[in-house]
């Protein structure tokens, strides 16, 4: 672990030398850790869209299947007690968009490392077995020139009837991504030029454990001008907390965060990266358990519009508890 300034800048003079290295940041900005040769070190492993430092070998698809059992979810009364003061505060005009998120303690027949191995996601991270992360979620993909983010907004069960035609019509959920989209390209905004919509309401199927998922995200992107490379540090720390696991504005809803969850997020909705010497690819810390001295918890949330019904929040976290195995 490391601080937040120190890995700024670690960034910063690792980009202007072009020398590859691994980054995380809590969402709280409190901590953070860098590694320096993210390919040979094998303490935190990863994968990204660019890299991965491991491998699935033949002794890993021989072994017994990882099992996630949930040891009690949140009620839906203390739910619906967090999701009121998310509500009011919406109302009273203070936020128009709030993730909320709950902690579910959990029991895994097998060490963080070896469940991590067994997932399939697009992005992954296990830091040294002390929690694991497998993120369907980009943050920022940093590469020739251009800075680009694809916020998730939207889940639905696929085996529903009209699963998407559902999920891309809800009004709910509509409102809910177009107020990420906004808050993303003002983000970038804040470190790019000619921001644009690449594209809008796309969908992902998610296959997990317990069946699959539909989740819709968009692409936004922009211009980066001059060296950006020995910027790295700034310009992701500029966009941070993720705004599509904090909302929107900022900085007040950052404040209901605190009062409607009650404890830190820690790592769990932060971000990690890998830079190879020439470009950079992120994700937001989603999907994520991870062993403390009380316990093993997964950690499960969604985003709070004033359109949103309780129930149906409550029980979109609680589908939000799987492991995307590789199926063998």
């Amino acid at each position: 672990m490391a601080g937040v300034p120190e890995v700024k800048e670690m960034m910063n003079r690792c980009g202007a030398l072009r020398k590859p290295f691994l980054f995380g940041f809590d969402f709280e900005l409190k901590n953070a850790f860098f590694a320096n040769d993210p390919l040979t070190q094998d303490g935190i492993l990863f994968r990204t869209s660019m890299a991965s430092n491991y491998q699935v070998n033949d002794t890993h698809r021989g072994a017994a299947m990882a099992e996630l059992i949930t040891e009690g979810f949140i009620s839906e009364e203390e739910y619906c007690r967090k999701f009121k003061i998310v509500h009011e505060a919406i109302v009273f005009g203070n936020s128009y968009l709030c993730n909320l998120t709950v902690t579910t303690p959990v029991r895994l027949n097998m060490s963080l490392r070896e469940v991590f191995i067994q997932t399939r996601s697009l992005y992954g991270i296990c830091y040294h077995n002390r929690f694991i992360s497998f993120s369907p979620e980009r943050f920022v993909l940093i590469s020739n020139g251009e800075i680009s983010s694809n916020p998730m907004k939207g889940t639905i069960d696929a085996t529903l009837p009209d699963a998407e035609k559902r999920l891309t019509g809800d009004y709910k959920e509509e409102c809910e991504h177009n107020t990420i989209v906004d808050l993303i390209r003002n983000d970038l905004g804040s470190v790019a030029e000619r921001i644009i919509v690449r594209r809008f309401k796309y969908i992902d199927r998610i296959k997990t454990d317990r069946g699959e998922l539909l989740q819709m995200s968009s692409e936004i992107s922009g211009s980066l001008a001059g060296d950006y490379h020995s910027r790295l540090g700034d310009i992701i720390i500029s966009m941070l907390p993720a705004g599509s696991v904090s909302g929107a504005p900022k900085p007040s809803t950052l404040k209901i965060i605190r009062q409607s969850e009650g404890e830190k997020r820690g790592f769990y909705t932060g971000v990690f990266g890998y830079y190879d010497g020439e470009s950079l690819d992120s994700a937001v810390m989603i999907r994520f358990i991870e062993d403390t001295d009380e316990g093993t918890f997964y950690r499960s949330g969604g985003g709070i519009t004033i359109n949103s019904r309780c129930r149906d929040e409550w029980s979109e976290a609680r589908h939000k508890i799987y492991l995307p195995l590789i199926r063998r």
